[in-house]
């Protein structure tokens, strides 16, 4: 998106970011490290989810949108109970509609996607011990991930890049009166010094 536009949604004055992406991105890390850099609280999705839900994925089931919509709603309360004071939460937001769901009710919301490649995200998935979300799932995750799309509020980041080079990105890229989206620096050809990001989400 042009950043010269006006968003097509409603921008807040105040940081309040969806930190999305598959399973294994980094959501959690880096949206921790969002939160303490921009002094505002942050919340993990998986938090959110029912024990029901939980079950399903342990087993290696994908969720439906049956399953996901409550989830969703109580992901976008956390967010609209933030939006005067400011707040972070990692979310996979894999899907235009579920995106939509958390904007409904948090309109200023803009989203961070953590975008990679699939080996990248299989490496850590199989490496993480003791997290429900087998990496039996990772191509599922892959499959029904959809892009942000030209009107959405956002940023594309590489998940692949340290999590201090993840969160300078993102202030570089997004100034803090309003808080607009505006194109990534490019990545370099690879990580460099710094921590990776935590495999565990």
């Amino acid at each position: 998106m042009d950043p010269a536009q006006e968003p097509p949604y409603p921008v807040s004055v105040v940081p309040l970011l969806v930190v999305m992406g598959v399973t294994g991105s980094g959501k959690t890390t880096v949206g921790v490290a969002l939160g303490r850099r921009l002094r505002v609280p942050f919340a993990d999705a998986d938090d959110f989810h029912s024990e029901t839900s939980i079950a399903k994925m342990s087993a290696g089931i994908p969720l439906d949108d049956d399953d996901r919509l409550p989830w969703l709603r109580a992901i976008g309360a956390w967010l609209a109970e933030h939006a005067a004071t400011g707040g972070v939460v990692s979310c996979s937001a894999l899907k235009r509609g579920y995106r939509d769901v958390l904007r409904h009710a948090a309109p200023s919301a803009s989203f961070v996607h953590l975008d990679g490649d699939i080996e990248v995200v299989r490496r850590r998935v199989a490496g993480r011990p003791g997290h429900f979300m087998p990496a039996s799932l990772v191509a599922s995750q892959f499959e029904t991930l959809e892009p942000l799309q030209p009107d959405e509020h956002g940023i594309v980041l590489d998940l692949d890049r340290p999590v201090e080079e993840l969160v300078e990105a993102y202030l570089a890229a997004t100034p803090p009166h309003p808080a607009r989206s505006r194109p990534a620096p490019p990545a370099g050809p690879g990580p460099g010094p710094g921590t990776p990001a935590d495999p565990g989400e």
